[in-house]
């Protein structure tokens, strides 16, 4: 790892415990579940840093956020350079990565179109996967 996260922010081994939390997890995760996840495998982070983490991976492009039902930002280390939509089940938080070039296609006419310049978009599909029904 550099010594700078690509935000500018420093690489300590706080953050890099973060990061190497979020990589081990497979599902989307809160972050104080992160935390507590960390704080049961015996890393003492404060939770302040998690957050402030996690907001550097969402804005350099290494994490991958949803919201859950009551609004929560969810993270998952993003694997892809681009990043992605999901299906997220509503009770056990199962994923599947969804293809969204028509998505995608129509957000890069909305700009052109209106002549608006990095258009950001969100999608936000949640559902009742098989094994909870």
């Amino acid at each position: 790892m550099t010594a700078q996260a690509a935000s500018g922010s420093r690489m300590t081994r706080q953050r890099a415990a973060v990061v190497q939390a979020l990589a081990d997890s497979v599902d989307f995760v809160s972050a104080q579940e992160l935390h507590a996840l960390m704080a049961e495998s015996g890393i003492r982070v404060g939770l302040t840093t998690v957050y402030r983490a996690l907001q550097d991976l969402e804005r350099t492009g290494g994490a991958d956020v949803v919201r859950d039902e009551v609004g929560e930002r969810l993270y998952r280390r993003r694997l892809d350079p681009e990043h992605r939509h999901y299906l997220i089940c509503r009770c056990c938080r199962r994923n599947e990565p969804l293809d969204t070039e028509a998505v995608e296609r129509w957000v890069a006419l909305v700009a052109q179109t209106t002549g608006f310049a990095a258009v950001e978009h969100t999608l936000e599909l949640t559902g009742v996967c098989g094994r909870c029904q």
